[in-house]
């Protein structure tokens, strides 16, 4: 910076100031004293709403402009940050912009924006003042339906976040594309064809009830805040399911391997059985569970059935045990219960237990944790694996 430009800077710095002497006089005309709630009630701020650093607590607003005379004191941050430009509006305009580190604790600069941390934070109080709190080390939240079909008499209501914003004749039905990665219209005639009136199709999934208290999130919000990752997750598996979002500084550390073979019982049908235990992995595998909280596999999991007279309706998905013994040992080394859905026989499952999405593990520890499998081979043969991941605060 040259000499004069530096001159010229520190005379209107003094100019300012004394200005600011003569106008001290009119500091409190008209002036309303705020707090951070009260603030947030007058302008409509979206108190619990996701923010990134650099994001406006404002949301459209741009800027809260008050009469110069009356806030006088929220010049101050203009002349400590140099806002040369600033200070020649709000002197020409005779208005200043509100400065939001008087009705602030944390994460929020002057001018309103978000600052000073990493992540997916969110506008909250703090007392009666605001603050952008950075994400906690783990955020979950439980999936619900955004978007659904209704059956109906005559047809299917499509609903958004609880209205109807459209409806479809039964003739029409065919010719929707609700298409997605887990379903199409065959899926859905399907439903339609064998569900009573009233019943729902998820077409797709917010979240609610978060751990931090930050406000539900719409499906398409999913992806946006948390990244498309934790958006194709969140569809894979059942409404009401826990979704771990955002996980911070952790060290991943694995825990002991265990595995068994499909092994041969040709009555039930072996090929079958093959089937259903690669179901059963695809199920649960990179599952992961909230700190003390359950977990249940994916939907849209399909299992075959093999005649069983000793089965509720004659029938079992048999093959699904052996992978499951794997799961049941895994958790129960973890320190975990024993799942909902399971016993501890040889025939791990429980008659009338969907084994993906009725079965729950239990996850005690702290952290999350991943339940990971898979299979090597194929046939009576083929070998299964599995073992949980730790995701430990770093």
């Amino acid at each position: 910076m040259s000499y004069e430009w530096r001159s010229t800077s520190i005379k209107i710095i003094l100019a300012l100031f004394f200005i600011s002497l003569l106008l001290f006089a009119f500091s409190f005309v008209n002036h309303t004293a705020y707090t951070g709630e009260s603030f947030a009630k007058d302008y409509n701020l979206p108190i619990g709403q996701s923010m990134f650093e650099g994001d406006s607590i404002l949301g459209e607003n741009q800027s809260i402009q008050l009469p110069l005379l009356g806030n006088l004191p929220f010049m101050a941050h203009q002349i400590k940050s140099l806002d040369l430009q600033g200070i020649l509006i709000t002197l020409t305009t005779g208005t200043v912009p509100f400065d939001f580190t008087t009705i602030s604790t944390e994460g929020i600069d002057s001018y309103g924006k978000a600052q000073g941390f990493e992540g997916p934070g969110y506008l909250t109080y703090e007392g009666n003042q605001l603050a952008v709190k950075a994400p906690h080390t783990y955020v979950w939240g439980y999936s619900a339906p955004y978007k659904i079909l209704t059956k109906t008499s005559d047809g299917v209501d499509v609903v958004e976040n609880g209205t109807v914003v459209e409806s479809i004749p039964t003739s029409e039905i065919k010719n929707t594309d609700f298409g997605g990665k887990y379903y199409n219209t065959t899926t859905i005639q399907n439903w339609y064809n064998y569900d009573s009136d009233k019943s729902n199709f998820t077409l797709e999934r917010g979240i609610v009830n978060f751990s931090d208290g930050r406000n539900n999130i719409s499906a398409g919000n999913v992806s946006i805040i948390f990244g498309d990752n934790v958006s194709d997750y969140v569809a894979a598996y059942p409404d009401g399911t826990l979704i771990v979002l955002y996980m911070g500084n952790v060290t991943e550390e694995d825990g002991e391997v265990y595995s068994t073979s499909l092994g041969s019982h040709p009555e039930y049908g072996d090929g079958v059985r093959e089937f259903n235990a690669r179901s059963f992995v695809d199920a649960w595998n990179n599952t992961v569970i909230p700190p003390n909280s359950s977990g249940n596999g994916k939907a849209y999991i399909d299992f075959g059935s093999a005649s069983d007279s000793n089965a509720p309706g004659g029938s079992a998905s048999h093959g699904v045990c052996p992978p499951a013994r794997v799961l049941r040992a895994a958790v129960l080394a973890e320190g975990f219960g024993l799942p909902v859905g399971m016993c501890g026989d040889n025939d791990a499952v429980l008659f009338g237990f969907n084994p993906s999405e009725d079965i729950k593990v239990t996850n005690n520890h702290d952290y999350p944790v991943k339940i990971v499998m898979w299979t090597e081979g194929s046939g009576t043969g083929m070998a299964i694996y599995g073992k949980i991941e730790r995701f430990i605060p770093s």
